[in-house]
């Protein structure tokens, strides 16, 4: 599988078009549409879901930034160190005026992070849903097979981008690795390593295909046992299944951000995965908790013998 040279699709002068940039889009305008879908299948106004698509990029744009500008990943070039430390500032031409700005803030460099597009989707979730008076989980759950979907389209702007990748491979789906400055070490010994011979487990495509194949397994489920299953439940099921392939692609990215030994991504998909398990449970055997997940019911007063006369 060779990679693309350019991952630029289209350019006119100061405008450009990146291949990540309109797969991302891409992916989110198909989220918000099974959104719809789930939304209307429950009775559901489902231009919320257009309308909550708006909060849920803002939020999860700037989440996803975040958990990438604040990680570490190893042999990498673009992390903490190089954002806050090595190059905070870089210059930009704006009207034909040389000005700083801060690297931090350039997304169309570096990258962003799933998890924290994740924890920034939920914050907008639960701002919309609060404001419209709607049932947060039921809404989480209409968007969560969308967001797997998405998710599989995403990952292949990594592709165009020449990244995500593992240890080398002779399997006939690897990729190649053609661009020098997104080798990664020992990787960009280029003797060792020849740029147009050598070819890489491509980790994207792992990724997408397991994100695809959860996203029907949700679609699925939510209609197969419909009658069984509590709102929220795919949101947890999502964060189960999700979590879960994502610990078993770590162990293929040697670039991969640490916590001591362990891949931080693993960390935190174990913990996503508990908090699914403890989700399902809990709201099991609290079930009026489906409309706020951080308020409990308010009490109904008991109702009172009518006095004898």
């Amino acid at each position: 599988m060779p990679s693309p040279a350019d991952p630029i699709l289209f350019q006119a002068g100061p405008f450009v078009v990146r291949w990540y940039g309109l797969l991302i889009v891409a992916g989110a305008l198909a989220a918000a549409y099974i959104a719809s879908i789930e939304a209307r299948r429950k009775k559901e106004d489902p231009d919320h879901a257009w309308n909550v698509l708006i909060w849920c990029l803002i939020l999860g744009i700037i989440g996803a930034r975040l958990y990438h500008v604040l990680s570490s990943p190893a042999g990498g070039s673009r992390g903490f160190s190089y954002y806050f430390i090595e190059q905070p500032f870089t210059t930009i031409t704006l009207f034909g005026v040389a000005i700083p700005f801060p690297t931090a803030l350039m997304i169309w460099q570096g990258g962003i992070g799933i998890y924290g597009a994740l924890l920034g989707g939920i914050l907008a979730v639960f701002i919309y849903t609060r404001r419209h008076h709607l049932n947060f989980w039921r809404w989480l759950d209409n968007i969560a097979p969308g967001m797997l979907l998405a998710q599989a389209i995403g990952r292949w702007g990594n592709f165009f981008n020449q990244e995500l990748y593992g240890p080398p491979t002779d399997l006939p789906w690897g990729i190649t690795i053609t661009n020098a400055n997104q080798r990664i070490p020992p990787y960009n010994d280029l003797t060792a390593y020849p740029l147009e011979t050598t070819t890489f487990h491509p980790v994207f495509l792992y990724e997408s295909l397991w994100n695809l194949i959860g996203f029907g397994l949700l679609m699925w489920i939510a209609r197969k046992y419909a009658h069984k299953l509590l709102d929220g439940d795919l949101l947890s099921l999502y964060l189960i299944w999700y979590s879960t392939g994502r610990i078993l692609i770590e162990f293929l990215r040697p670039d991969a951000w640490t916590i001591g030994a362990v891949p931080t991504a693993q960390i935190v998909g174990a913990v996503l995965i508990l908090m699914g398990l403890g989700l399902m449970i809990y709201r099991r055997r609290n079930p009026a908790l489906a409309t706020n997940p951080f308020t409990h019911p308010t009490p109904q007063p008991k109702r009172r013998r009518p006095a004898r006369p």
